[in-house]
């Protein structure tokens, strides 16, 4: 019997997102889509989010994902960055999560030891690489990086099938809460309807 799995993966950012999707059947990997959100246009940052969750659940609706694999935040010197990337990601997450799609963060270290078998590759380096391995024409190739990020988070999720996760993983929102309580404490005003 071929099993037939479809992975979104995703590159929050509050100024592009990257994203690609595999389709994978069996023990083989093929592109499905990878494109860019690009969000410089807007200047309002809420606005910047709404976009975010609005492309994510478009692909989820049309392409109907199995699960999302999402590059985490990096630990930078610039916290209004780091703020501003977490919502990003949270907003995509929270996207997946709508529509009960499973959830696995990858750091950006595992993601392109994954692709490239190193941590310091560039991320023309991973670029090259997915192309390769995916037999993706040149021309094929955008030129925004990330979207060959996004694509290589969804490399990197069917790389670890069958093997132990070291990332988080997210069934849904009961789920992301049970793994988060300690930083989810409802207040007496708060209500949670799961």
């Amino acid at each position: 019997m071929v099993k037939e799995q479809i992975i979104l993966g995703i590159d929050p950012g509050t100024t592009i997102m990257g994203y690609g999707l595999l389709k994978v059947t069996d023990n083989s990997a093929e592109l499905l889509a990878m494109g860019v959100l690009d969000l410089k246009k807007y200047s309002n940052h809420y606005l910047k989010l709404q976009r975010i969750f609005a492309r994510t659940l478009s692909l989820i609706d049309e392409f109907h994902p199995d699960c999302m694999a999402i590059e985490a935040p990096f630990f930078g010197k610039n916290v209004q960055s780091m703020l501003k990337l977490g919502r990003a990601q949270g907003v995509a997450m929270s996207a997946a999560l709508y529509r009960d799609i499973p959830i696995t963060e990858y750091a950006p270290l595992k993601i392109k030891m994954a692709i490239t078998g190193s941590g310091n590759s560039s991320k023309e380096q991973v670029s090259d690489m997915l192309r390769r391995i995916l037999k993706i024409p040149k021309e094929n190739m955008l030129p925004q990086l990330d979207a060959s990020d996004g694509l290589a988070a969804a490399y990197c999720h069917f790389l670890q099938a069958g093997r132990p996760v070291s990332g988080k993983e997210y069934s849904g929102w009961k789920d992301f809460i049970a793994k988060n309580e300690t930083k989810v404490k409802p207040n007496k005003k708060t209500k949670l309807n799961l």
